[in-house]
């Protein structure tokens, strides 16, 4: 059944998951639904501590079994520590046919492919997987099918009860002996646990490991003892140094200096730029030195920044320490120096549901004015892939890059012509992840292409001198540099859905067609077939 952004999704796949196909960005708008709620066990005649002496035991208390839904976030990115020894234990114990559910995996977690292959997991969803758990999927080695949602799309599949985790387990940089978590203090300082909140909330079992046990109460509490069950002490959960590992710092590349220059100056063109804008964007080399450029004209023009939101990194916290905004609003850090910044009373945690779900009462996402974002490749619909490599390894995560292209008035996009030698702009992406309906604009070192749905946009560039260029001719000078390229060749086998933020299925993902007919028995034991 062809979607609204042109992909055939296969009716086995409809039937097998139950969802819808993608529909369009708002066609869900101003839906009823009532929320699920956890089993919540009542503690009334208290000993007055949660605290539990191993994994082993507080699985055991949470009645792991076969087939269960295991809840973690990825606020320690590349330094996490939690997600590897929970499920080191349940593979030591034999329990089979887990689904994980994370905020996102990375290549902190490649151990898992192991229990992939051995049938421990068998259902993956997340923001994303990087590293071997991505080429793992892509290959097939997984069992069922990997789900890829956007950070609220998470949120909602969680609250609607599409998504019911058995054992959630949250890493937590303090906590005392009667579960309040904190993200801040300890050793493995990680700032935030906004991810984390909805599985506090929803999930039936909530886990509190931690490596720095304070006094009760450790207050104020960022989930709060009211949600969780039990309480876990080990040596470490996670290297915060590993926080920024990928996450780039200011660039002395001259293309991306150069697609900041005109970053910085579309914005600075749009009526969307006045005091009290609000504006958000990623870690990208081009994006950071976007903000860095951006902060230098506001100050010359005496324009302040109302908010800035999402994943923050140092140029947006030093926005707060130059006084230029009035409040960061902060989900995920990306390097040190917002994980220190949090202690600054206008930078304010808030849940990924505030932040980005889009059925709840309205997301922090739909306020803002401009998001820069990144994107593996563009098509000439604007469509974006973040999360399919050009070799059709899944090697990214959608993260909030559909949720706030849906809610921001200003969605720019920010990509080299080519990657490598691979052209990212392009006549049709490998895999949708954001709908071209949601990007405003594509910037590239080569010129910069306005969507034609925003001719207001258009008419504002007109006398600014800036490369404007359609499209089309961005993906032909990309294709007279790099040539055409060839299609990911697919195999038949469906081993991953895209979600759209709103639980239809935007597209799917197919096994690489040189892994399609592999022996699945000798995989599981653990060869690999080339």
């Amino acid at each position: 059944m062809i979607n609204a952004v042109g992909r055939d999704i296969p009716e086995e796949i409809l039937k097998q998951t139950g969802k819808d196909i993608f529909r369009g960005s708002n066609y869900f708008d101003g839906y009823e639904y009532k929320k699920d709620g956890p089993v919540t066990k009542c503690v009334i005649n208290s000993q007055g501590s949660k605290l539990v002496d191993s994994i082993h035991e507080v699985l055991v208390k949470c009645g792991i079994r076969d087939g269960m839904t295991l809840g973690f976030h990825h606020h320690f990115r590349e330094g996490d520590y939690v997600v590897n020894m929970v499920m080191k234990e349940i593979h030591a114990m034999g329990i089979k046919d887990i689904t994980i559910c994370a905020s996102s995996l990375g290549k902190a977690h490649d151990c898992l492919v192991e229990y992939i292959e051995d049938g421990t997991i068998t259902n993956i969803q997340s923001s994303g997987v990087r590293g071997k758990i991505g080429q793992a999927i892509s290959e097939g080695k997984l069992k069922g099918i990997a789900i890829m949602r956007s950070h609220g799309g998470r949120v909602r599949a969680i609250e609607s009860g599409e998504v019911r985790i058995d054992i959630a387990f949250i890493g937590a940089p303090t906590c005392d002996d009667y579960g309040n978590c904190r993200g801040i203090g300890g050793k493995s300082d990680c700032g935030v646990l906004s991810y984390s909140m909805v599985d506090g909330d929803y999930a039936d079992k909530v886990v509190a490991i931690t490596d720095c046990l304070v006094p009760f109460p450790n207050f104020p509490a960022h989930i709060s003892m009211t949600k969780v069950d039990y309480v876990v002490v080990v040596d470490a959960i996670g290297d915060p140094k590993k926080i920024a590992t990928g996450a780039a710092k200011p660039t002395t590349d001259m293309r991306k200096l150069m697609m900041a220059d005109y970053c910085t100056q579309f914005v600075v063109n749009t009526p969307y730029f006045k005091d009290g804008f609000s504006y958000q964007t990623g870690v990208g080399g081009a994006s950071i030195a976007s903000t860095i450029s951006l902060a230098k004209i506001m100050k010359e023009r005496n324009i302040r920044m109302r908010f800035g939101v999402g994943g923050l990194t140092k140029p947006m916290c030093d926005l707060l320490i130059n006084d230029q905004v009035d409040a960061l609003l902060d989900t995920q850090d990306f390097d040190l120096d917002a994980v220190e910044s949090v202690k600054n009373l206008k930078h304010f945690r808030i849940s990924a549901g505030e932040y980005a779900d889009p059925f709840n009462k309205g997301a922090i996402v739909n306020k803002l004015d401009f998001v820069i974002l990144a994107a593996l490749e563009v098509d000439v619909n604007f469509n974006c892939n973040v999360v399919v490599g050009s070799d059709g390894v899944i090697t990214g995560a959608q993260g909030g890059h559909p949720d706030t292209a849906a809610g921001a008035k200003c969605t720019i996009v920010l990509t080299p012509l080519l990657q490598g030698r691979i052209p990212a702009v392009c006549s049709e992406v490998t895999t949708v992840t954001t709908p071209g309906e949601n990007i405003d604009v594509v910037i590239t070192e080569y010129g910069i292409a306005i969507n034609p749905k925003r001719q207001d946009l258009a008419e504002c560039m007109k006398d600014t001198g800036l490369p404007l260029k359609t499209i089309e001719e961005l993906r032909d000078i990309a294709y007279s540099i790099a040539g055409k390229p060839e299609k990911v060749q697919f195999g038949d086998r469906v081993v991953g859905i895209i979600e759209s933020r709103d639980g239809t299925i935007m597209d799917v993902v197919r096994q690489i067609k040189k892994f399609e007919f592999q022996d699945t028995t000798t995989a599981q034991s653990g060869s690999q077939v080339l």
